[in-house]
């Protein structure tokens, strides 16, 4: 991870440049600042290892997934950028820094996440990223329904509405499912569309992806409730301090760890088929399973 850390930072760094590229006028320097902010210097990369990773498995070219995994960080800032911002959570802290409305201002941070938004799929459509215009144009249209009404975005939309009302264990997972798990299930998934990928094996993968959405998730709600605000860079106890549905404020943290094992463990049975090619993805199960930050 922390080898496709290095990479992914590379590339980001190379597209946050501040020339303008072919196509557009100019970049001004506030917003620039405030994206690579938002992008640069921090952060588990878990979502570009996950298609780095996946790509390797497939035997796809790594340039190609080290762009799409730019792609998707990028994605994952702005959601962050937007997710801080006081009409959302009400953030001051993000990976140890402040966050970008802190940092700069409400309305810098506000275009910084859009224009992230759409530097993604910028990346994914670019001919750089692949030549077949068939695999950039399925790229597209998996982060875009990931990340979107019926993702990301409309996770976000139900996480809000959970603060109001009482979700029950069903509620929780979709909404979870969708704010989290899809752009975690599509990192995976990107992997095996810039491989090739059987239908068989796309499917497979997906539902790997699934399932370690859902393992980050119940993880990271675990350290809401357990870790500092020091080891995770940001506040924590906010959830239930909000009234926010989790199935740790459900359950409670103990038979939450026992989920994080079945999950970890149908992960593995999901990967088996590829054998020791699929080994570094069966540790990343449990590396989300368990991280204490």
């Amino acid at each position: 991870m922390s080898g496709a850390a290095t990479a992914i930072e590379r590339v980001l760094d190379r597209v946050l440049g501040s020339n303008p590229r072919e196509g557009e006028i100019a970049r001004p320097v506030r917003l620039i600042e405030a994206m690579r902010h938002a992008t640069l210097g921090g952060g588990k990369r878990l979502r570009a290892f996950l298609a780095v990773e996946t790509a390797r498995l497939f035997e796809a070219n790594g340039e190609s997934a080290l762009r799409v995994g730019a792609a998707l960080e990028c994605l994952h800032a702005y959601s962050l950028v937007h997710d801080d911002l006081p009409a959302m959570d009400d953030d001051d802290l993000r990976r140890g820094r402040p966050t970008v409305h802190r940092a700069f201002d409400e309305a810098t941070a506000i275009l910084a996440g859009d224009a992230l938004q759409t530097l993604a799929f910028d990346l994914l459509a670019d001919p750089a990223t692949d030549a077949d215009p068939q695999v950039r144009s399925d790229l597209v249209l998996g982060l875009a329904r990931a990340s979107g009404l019926g993702g990301m975005a409309g996770g976000q939309m139900l996480d809000l509405q959970a603060e109001k009302d009482t979700p029950d264990e069903a509620a929780i997972r979709r909404l979870q499912a969708m704010k989290t798990g899809a752009l975690i299930r599509f990192s995976c998934e990107a992997g095996a569309i810039l491989g090739r990928a059987t239908a068989e094996d796309r499917d497979r993968i997906r539902r790997f992806g699934e399932v370690i959405g859902l393992a980050f998730q119940l993880a990271d709600d675990i350290l809401d409730e357990t870790a500092t605000a020091e080891a995770l860079g940001k506040a924590t106890g906010k959830d239930s301090s909000r009234g926010k549905g989790t199935l740790v404020g459900l359950y409670g943290v103990t038979p939450v760890r026992a989920m994080l094992d079945g999950l970890v463990a149908e992960a593995e049975e999901l990967l088996a088929p590829f054998g020791a090619r699929a080994v570094t993805l069966a540790e990343a199960a449990r590396f989300v399973a368990i991280r204490e930050a």
